[in-house]
């Protein structure tokens, strides 16, 4: 089953999927060896990782693009991903979309956003009029080559225009084609209720450790009736944690000493980059004569 198929078949089905955040490759390998079945690729990950600045639109959809294949080409498991704003008009989101899927991913959002594209939690968000949005997507959906590829729409209306608003875009981009809805941002128990009972197919709902959106159990986030739930920067900020852990140490004391438990033994890191794996394909092209 190819990783799209994959990826419909694990939001469609009954349970919830939930996927953590990758920031590059190595990353998306451990997610993968912790027994995750999906991960998400965004862009606050992206560019903290890649440029260490905030997410307020610097990379372009090529940037994006050469990062999510490098991710996809590490892992077996679906790869789901950032769309942005879809980098412009209907052209750009068809060129978007031919980029991405030729990258790998399995899925992709956009948003209905202004230019330039901000993290879902910062404040000033702007979003654009709901039509624009609905020939952004539309586009997209002509422009995909594999119809296994997920099309997921994320509106960012709560903040600027408020929860209603919100769910009537969400409903009118499912409409244009959007396979999945994204409503960003909901600040309660309550709202995060309504939007897979007013909104029933399928749902994905977003929690960033320190955000505006309640983090639930995961029983209680299937109960409520969402499909999928994306911790997108939890990697990231936990990699954040232990460099600074070890690196403290470091500069304290001089040297590792018993600080050494704070990072991975040589062998595991080697286990990770499977350097069994190329050792033993150098050994079969070796030249036996």
């Amino acid at each position: 089953m190819s990783v799209r198929k994959k990826f419909r078949e694990l939001l469609a089905a009954p349970g919830l999927t939930l996927m953590p955040g990758a920031y590059d490759a190595l990353s998306a390998r451990i997610i993968e060896a912790q027994g995750f079945e999906a991960m998400i690729a965004g862009s606050y990950a992206a560019i903290g990782s890649m440029l260490a600045q905030p997410d307020s639109g610097q990379c372009n959809m090529r940037d994006y693009a050469d990062h999510y294949a490098r991710i996809c080409a590490a892992v077996d498991i679906p790869v789901y991903v950032d769309g942005d704003t879809g980098f412009g008009g209907v052209n750009n989101a068809r060129q978007m979309v031919r980029a991405f899927e030729a990258a790998g991913v399995a899925g992709f959002f956009v948003s209905d956003q202004t230019f330039p594209n901000r993290c879902g939690y910062l404040p000033g968000k702007q979003v654009i009029p709901a039509a624009e949005m609905v020939q952004k997507l539309k586009a997209a959906v002509d422009a995909r080559r594999d119809r296994d590829l997920l099309i997921i729409a994320r509106t960012d209306a709560i903040a600027p225009e408020g929860f209603e608003p919100a769910l009537a875009r969400a409903a009118a981009y499912h409409e244009a084609g959007a396979d999945v809805t994204f409503v960003e941002a909901p600040t309660s128990l309550e709202q995060m209720a309504e939007i897979p009972r007013r909104l029933p197919w399928p749902q994905i709902l977003n929690i960033v450790m320190g955000g505006r959106t309640p983090e639930l159990p995961n029983a209680k986030v299937k109960e409520l009736g969402f499909a999928g739930v994306i911790y997108a920067n939890v990697a990231l900020q936990a990699a954040v944690l232990g460099m600074q852990a070890a690196l403290g140490e470091l500069k304290r004391q001089g040297h590792m000493g018993d600080a050494a438990k704070l990072v991975v033994d040589f062998s595991e890191r080697q286990r990770l980059v499977m350097k069994h794996e190329y050792d033993a394909l150098e050994r079969k092209y070796a030249d036996k004569s």
